[in-house]
């Protein structure tokens, strides 16, 4: 788990960031908490959630709705800044039970706030270092064992198909850094492996590598989200794996 008080060094610049509209964390469009598909669920953070792009192509090629909870600034679990993948997948629930699909994402901001601020686990890599630092991949195994955790209990709950989208590399923006590319490789590494690993939770699961098909072109100007070439991008990796269990 991660440790509160090395976090919370990070609130004071995240404020500040939030304040001058440069982060854009806490940006999210409204939940669908009734659709067409109901036993169909979007679980996330602001990849999902600040445009609602990936949603809207998934809704246009399926023709129907899904309930998407997907919030910015969300983690696997914990933090402060919105409601963690958890906290969104108990929301779903209980707002209707019966879900038999989830496609998400989650574990990009238990790296990226801290980053963004003091980095406090030195998940950059600056050009003098070697690779990656050891308080960095300890973060990202803690967010492993989280993640291996969720989908288990998912699992258990009765969820039939998971669809985990990982993270493709930030650009040089307001918030977005190419320090972080090793971070990125390392952590889709645990976050595939979660989900191979993740051996009470459904039937069907898969982990989604966005990396070969992003270029800087499909990031906005704040490094990390996507534009709407880059929200088709995902939702056409998505649909792949989707549209075979509607």
């Amino acid at each position: 788990m991660k440790g509160l008080t090395v976090k919370s060094l990070a609130i004071g610049a995240l404020v500040l960031c939030l304040l001058v509209s440069a982060c854009g964390f806490m940006a999210s469009v409204p939940w669908i908490r009734n659709a067409t598909r109901n036993d169909v669920v979007n679980l996330g953070d602001s990849i999902f959630a600040l445009s609602g792009k990936e949603s809207d192509y998934l809704h246009s090629w399926s023709g129907q709705t899904f309930r998407r909870y997907a919030v910015s600034g969300a983690e696997i679990e914990g933090g402060i800044l919105a409601p963690d993948i958890g906290s969104q997948y108990a929301t779903a629930k209980s707002d209707n039970s019966y879900i038999r699909t989830i496609f998400m994402d989650g574990g990009g901001n238990d790296i990226l706030i801290p980053a963004t601020a003091f980095d406090p686990y030195n998940c950059k890599v600056d050009w003098w270092e070697s690779g990656l630092s050891s308080s960095c991949k300890s973060l990202i195994n803690d967010v492993y064992v989280d993640t291996v955790d969720l989908l288990n209990q998912m699992g258990r709950e009765g969820i039939k198909n998971i669809i985990f989208q990982g993270y493709y590399y930030p650009k040089n923006g307001l918030i977005g850094s190419t320090t972080l590319r090793q971070a990125v490789d390392y952590g889709d590494t645990k976050l595939a492996q979660a989900v191979a690993n993740a051996t009470a939770a459904a039937n069907y699961r898969v982990f989604i590598d966005p990396r070969p098909y992003f270029t800087n072109s499909d990031i906005i100007i704040d490094g990390i989200h996507p534009t709407d070439s880059g929200s088709y991008k995902l939702a056409s990796l998505v649909w792949a794996k989707l549209q075979p269990k509607l």
